[in-house]
This record gives C-alpha cells, structure tokens and sequence, in this order.
C-alpha cells in the first residue's frame, strides 16, 4: 500500500495538507495523526468497511471498541443517547482535552466501531491538527492507538512512520504528543461514574466536578476473559519486545533487587534494562534510562522508553514501581499491561 505522507507543524498548519488528508477519510481510508495523547489510527467511524481497515491495519481483535473522535460537542447528540447532566459536566469542563466519556450508542454507530457494545466512547480532542482534520473529512472519526496492536503506542512521529508506513493511507506527521499515555476513559451509562481506563484527567479531578467517581476493580489485575468496555481493558498491551517486570517495595529494596537480577541476568546472556526515576539513574547496573523527575514526566516517557528498550537490544526490562495515586494510576495501569501484571516484589 502507498501511504500519503504530510508533514504538518500545529503551530503552522498547512490546510492544504489536512485537506487532502481529510478527504481520505471522507472516502473511507485510514489516516494516521497527531493527537495531545498519542497518534490515532483514524477511519470514519460510521463507515463499517472503513472501521475494518483500522482492525487489519493494527491486527487489532474486533470486539476491543474504538473511540469516536468528534470536532464539537454537538455531535454527540448525533452518537449518543441518555446524555445526562454529568455526561455535560463533564464535556463543558475538560473539552476538548484527554479525556473519553462512554454513553448508549444510537444505530448510527455500527457494531464494528463500538466492539459489539450498546455503549460508544466519544472524545473531543484539543490538538490543533486533529480537529482540523476531522472537521475536514467531515465525519466523527474511529481511532484506536496508531501502532501494531499489544505494541506501545505511538507519541512521536518516527513512531508511526516506522511502524506503519504501507499499512494505511495516510500518515500526518506532527510532532511529538503531550500528555504520552491516552485519554482517561469514564463510564457515564450508570449512576455513580467509573474510570475505565485512567489517563491524565485523574479521579480526583473528575470529583471536582461530578462528585463521586469509581475506579473499574478489574483494574488492578488481568482480565483478558471478559468483553472490554474501553480500549485497553482487554488483551496485553504496550509490550516492547522485551520481558517487562514491575519491581515492587521500597526504593532502597527496588534498586538492590533489580542489581541483584541484572547479575543473574547477565550470567545468563541476558541484556537487562531499567526504567526509573531520573534521580536512580546512577544506581543500577543494567542499562537504565530515566523515564523523568515527575509523574507528569514519567507519563509523557512512558511509551517512547518502552520502544528504545527493543532499539537498545534489550531482553528483560525492570521498572520501579510507581505511586498508584493522580497521573500515577494511569502509570502503573499501562506498566501492568505492558509486563503482563508480572510483579516482582523486592
């Protein structure tokens, strides 16, 4: 497959550019671009044939639903039913921006796009060159994570250009993503909201606006034999090439522990790499890179590290357990998927 490539500065945008990529869409092909989360694998999302392309695309399972990318509020209505006070709170206040809210489809939404589900998720992103793109296709837009699926996903433009060039239409190169891990997703089809999927608009945040807020218990441990609701829930996710464990205890523990495996590791054959805090860097043994001095760092990293492990040849890679609270629980939500919840408690 010949893919379109456009080279788009957000600052600068080329419409001449997104128009061409927005066509694309319009016609029922694939275009890959930047959002403020990561790059989206975009097709029109009430296009049945054009939402199989993404499937084949990514080698995506068909019953993992996608999220609908919308320009304006407004069309929610056109996707959604039961859109109750909560469901406005909550787009009125962090819209456009990060965050994916789940409501009861209409008919409109095929099956393909909602993996089966009654529900659809919706967002309305911020970045500049997403809304302009999918106000120029002109229809709302399915798009999963733009990189193989169980792959980390994609925050940087050689990301998707590596990955996926010849797999889909169009590629819209863009710059890196800001927030680096994907939108948190919140269920609005009952009566007490739930995170399905945490992200960088954090519980506490939600609570500020809409009280009371629950976090999916499946969460914290595998559930691969359920029908997802949201993107992420099921299958491994975010996997590099390499074995990824979660080291877990205090940070004095952490540290010795993981030195005491890259030993064993290395007796072994075996190339051992760290992800941790900036400030630990020194402390290891193995090949460590720093994944930043905050969350909000160690977020934006996250997925871009987990790709230069498999660059650095890397077998096995250790991570520092992170602080399950704020930005944090969407850390460690990606972590467990992306070792497969193999904890090692130091």
């Amino acid at each position: 497959m010949k893919t379109i490539i456009s080279k788009i500065n957000e600052k600068d945008i080329d419409l001449d550019e997104i128009k061409k990529q927005g066509k694309l869409l319009s016609e029922g092909k694939t275009v890959i671009f930047p959002t403020e989360t990561v790059y989206g694998l975009g097709a029109n999302a009430l296009d049945e044939n054009a939402v199989k392309k993404i499937y084949e695309a990514k080698g995506r399972p068909s019953d993992n639903p996608l999220i609908v990318h919308i320009y304006n509020k407004e069309e929610v209505y056109d996707l959604a039913n039961d859109i109750n006070e909560k469901a406005k709170e909550v787009m009125n206040k962090f819209w456009p921006g990060p965050i994916t809210i789940i409501l009861n489809k209409k008919s409109i939404v095929p099956y393909t796009t909602s993996g089966g589900l009654e529900t659809v998720a919706i967002r309305m992103p911020s970045h500049k060159i997403a809304r302009e793109i999918i106000k120029q296709a002109g229809v709302p837009i399915a798009a999963p994570s733009a990189n193989i699926s169980g792959r980390p996903s994609p925050t940087k433009a050689n990301h998707v250009y590596e990955e996926m060039n010849g797999r889909v239409d169009g590629i819209v190169l863009g710059g890196d993503s800001n927030f680096g891990l994907e939108s948190t997703v919140l269920d609005l089809t009952s009566n007490t909201p739930m995170i399905l999927r945490p992200g960088s608009i954090t519980k506490e945040d939600l609570e500020k606006v809409i009280g009371e807020v629950q976090i999916d218990p499946s969460l914290a441990k595998k559930e691969d034999n359920k029908k997802a609701k949201a993107p992420g829930m099921k299958y491994t996710h975010y996997s590099p090439d390499a074995d990824v464990f979660i080291v877990s205890g205090n940070e004095d523990a952490i540290i010795s522990k993981i030195n005491d495996l890259t030993i064993e590791n290395t007796s072994k054959g075996l190339n051992t790499g760290v992800m941790c805090l900036n400030k630990n860097k020194d402390k290891y043994k193995a090949t460590s890179i720093g994944l930043g001095d905050t969350l909000e760092e160690v977020a934006s990293n996250l997925f871009d590290i987990l790709r230069e492990m498999d660059k650095n040849n890397i077998d096995i890679v250790y991570s520092e357990e992170f602080p399950n609270k704020g930005v944090g629980q969407a850390i460690m939500n990606r972590l467990l998927k992306s070792a497969g919840y193999k904890i090692i408690k130091a």
